[in-house]
């Protein structure tokens, strides 16, 4: 279950619980449409939209409830390391990184969006600036400095 939501993700899961209400009505119709072509028993497009119209019920659900007990985070501008903080550090060998530490159901780290429930994100989870951290990861120990936090 997802604990921990920042604005940008409550507000993502908000447009996309629309979009699933938005769809009810145009199931139904389809359902409607094809119920008024005869025997349902061979309707592939009654089964059809019986079958988008539970997926959609389904993701309508899900989204209230994380909605419901999700718990908010606001952007820290603090010296330590916490959900929702943007995190900018430095590879060994000089490359630079920008992580944001968000909630499971927010993690994304092609765009450098990390939870902090991973084994990446618990490593720089209430570290400062100045610190270095060491993750093990498949391709061996990286190694970096935080440089700065907002």
């Amino acid at each position: 279950m997802i604990k921990y939501l920042t604005q940008e993700g409550f507000d993502k899961l908000k447009k996309e619980l629309k979009g699933h209400l938005d769809r009810r009505s145009v199931i139904a119709k389809r359902i409607e449409e094809a119920k008024a072509m005869g025997d349902l028993s061979e309707n592939a497009d009654y089964s059809k939209a019986r079958e988008e119209q539970s997926f959609n019920e389904g993701k309508v659900h899900e989204i209230e409830r994380i909605l419901s007990s999700a718990e908010l985070i606001k952007k820290k501008n603090g010296h330590t390391i916490g959900i929702n903080s943007t995190v900018k550090a430095m590879e060994r060998g000089g490359k630079e990184h920008v992580y944001q530490i968000v909630g499971a159901g927010e993690s994304d780290p092609l765009v450098g969006k990390i939870s902090y429930e991973t084994p990446f994100g618990e490593q720089f989870f209430g570290k400062k600036a100045g610190d270095v951290v060491e993750i093990n990861t498949p391709s061996g120990t990286k190694v970096f400095k935080i440089v700065s936090i907002s």
